[in-house]
């Protein structure tokens, strides 16, 4: 089989992994459960690359993630549940109806002040057809968090979560306040670990993560956004340990913890705290 620059033949690609006895067996032992953290990271890996203005890298990630959607799509033909045409036709079928500004008749055209209300409405209305879609027992009781998507980062749906919440009124009034209880979380954590009990402690720990998104909530601060810069000057202080040390004809496997935290905190004050400034 050849590369081609024509969809169908991935299509075809990916239903021969999974044909059973002559195609993949890892392909063949997945389902939509196991594929789901590949789709989220292979969706990461693109913004990866947009971050750092890679347009060749963006190609490649861009074709692993449409592997995701036909990948999907083959399970869920295998289910006779829907095929990729389907997934095309009803990405299409959205986009025009939420550009009626874009592909309306030539007097249906609205003006650009009027496209993010038209967008919104159109939204609110699609919405609520998928719910009367949904059988009888699914909307007997819709939760307030239920449009909160299962699926978003944990970060970002620990924020989701919390603004539905304070929208009615749950939340505290004073950024204080939910340092408190991130103090209270990390006390748990410690009699977890006197405890030395693991999934407790895993549990606490996951409370405590879950209060500090509060906290970034309540301080206009993303928290995506927050351990993003984080983990960037971590990566910024940890090469200068990396460096100092080749700069004496050590690696890293040389040298002893206690070098490395003294190096660490050598790092602290020259290496700046956000690319492109210059103090610690």
């Amino acid at each position: 089989m050849t590369p081609s620059r024509d969809i169908s033949r991935l299509i075809e690609i990916m239903a021969a992994l999974r044909t059973p006895v002559t195609g993949c067996p890892w392909d063949l032992e997945q389902d939509f459960s196991t594929i789901v953290p590949y789709t989220i990271e292979e969706a990461y890996e693109v913004a990866d690359a947009i971050t750092r203005g890679d347009l060749d890298d963006l190609r490649e990630e861009l074709g692993d993630l449409l592997l995701q959607v036909v990948y999907h799509a083959r399970m869920a033909e295998e289910q006779n549940a829907f095929a990729f045409g389907d997934v095309v036709e009803a990405i299409t079928r959205k986009m025009i109806r939420r550009h009626p500004h874009v592909f309306a008749d030539k007097d249906g055209n609205i003006q650009p002040a009027g496209v993010k209300s038209a967008w919104e409405r159109i939204k609110a209305e699609e919405k609520a057809e998928r719910a009367a879609r949904r059988r009888p027992q699914d909307a007997a009781h819709t939760s307030l968090l239920a449009g909160v998507k299962a699926g978003l980062p944990a970060l970002t749906r620990a924020m989701q979560l919390q603004r539905k919440a304070s929208a009615v009124g749950f939340d505290w009034n004073d950024p204080r306040a939910v340092l408190a209880k991130i103090r209270e979380e990390a006390n748990e954590i410690e009699a977890a670990l006197d405890r030395n009990d693991k999934q407790e402690i895993a549990a606490e720990t996951g409370d405590l993560m879950f209060a500090l998104v509060n906290l970034a909530r309540h301080i206009d601060a993303d928290p995506e956004t927050a351990l993003r810069a984080t983990n960037a000057k971590f990566e910024r202080r940890f090469a200068y340990i990396e460096t100092a040390l080749a700069a004496k004809g050590r690696t890293l496997e040389d040298a002893s913890l206690e070098e490395m935290d003294a190096l660490w905190n050598e790092a602290k004050t020259v290496v700046p705290a956000k690319a492109g400034t210059h103090t610690a």
